[in-house]
C-alpha cells in the first residue's frame, strides 16, 4: 500500500511542477487569465538558508579547527588510544570513532558555531545538534538531541 500511495504522491507532486513558464498565467482586474510577467526562479540549486547573524556559514571557524583534548593525555597520546581527542577541520568533527559532517548551521560568528552534523561510527548513522565556542586556548562543546549526555563539555587545545 505504502509503494502505491508514495507513487501516487510523487506524480501529483511531478505534474504539479510540469507546467512550463510560458503556460503560467495570472488573473487581471477583469477576472480574464492573461500571461504571468513574473519571471521564472532559477531552481537549479536552493538558496542557501541565513544563519541568524545573517551571514551564510559554509564552514567551522578557523578559531576552532585543530585538535583539541579533554585531558593532557589525549594530546600526546601515540597508542591511539586518545578518546578525548576531537579534531576540527573546516566541515568535519572527527572523535575517537565517530565523524561529524556539518550540516545545517543555525548560528555562527568567528569564534562558535552552532549546526546540526551527520555522523557515522561503529556502524551507525546519526544526526546531532551541536554547539561549539572557543575562548583563547579552551573550547566548549554542547549537544543537543540524541541519546547520550550533551555537556557541556570542555577541552584544551593541544600545542
Amino acid at each position: 500500500m505504502r509503494p502505491i500511495l508514495l507513487s501516487v504522491v510523487l506524480t501529483l507532486a511531478l505534474a504539479g511542477c510540469q507546467q512550463a513558464d510560458s503556460e503560467m498565467t495570472t488573473a487581471d482586474t477583469e477576472g480574464t487569465v492573461a500571461p504571468s510577467t513574473v519571471p521564472a526562479a532559477d531552481t537549479a540549486s536552493p538558496a542557501p538558508t541565513a544563519a541568524p547573524t545573517g551571514d551564510v556559514a559554509t564552514a567551522i571557524p578557523a578559531a576552532l579547527h585543530g585538535r583539541w583534548g579533554m585531558v593532557p593525555a589525549d594530546c600526546t597520546s601515540t597508542r591511539g588510544d586518545a578518546k578525548g581527542l576531537l579534531t576540527i577541520a573546516p566541515t568535519t568533527l572527527t572523535f575517537y570513532e565517530s565523524v561529524g559532517r556539518l550540516g545545517t548551521v543555525r548560528s555562527s560568528s568567528d569564534m562558535a558555531i552552532r549546526a546540526d552534523y551527520a555522523f557515522t561510527g561503529e556502524g551507525m548513522n546519526w544526526t546531532r545538534d551541536v554547539e561549539l565556542s572557543v575562548s583563547g586556548d579552551t573550547m566548549t562543546r554542547t549537544d543537543r538531541g540524541g541519546d547520550e549526555p550533551g555537556g557541556p563539555f570542555t577541552y584544551t587545545r593541544c600545542s
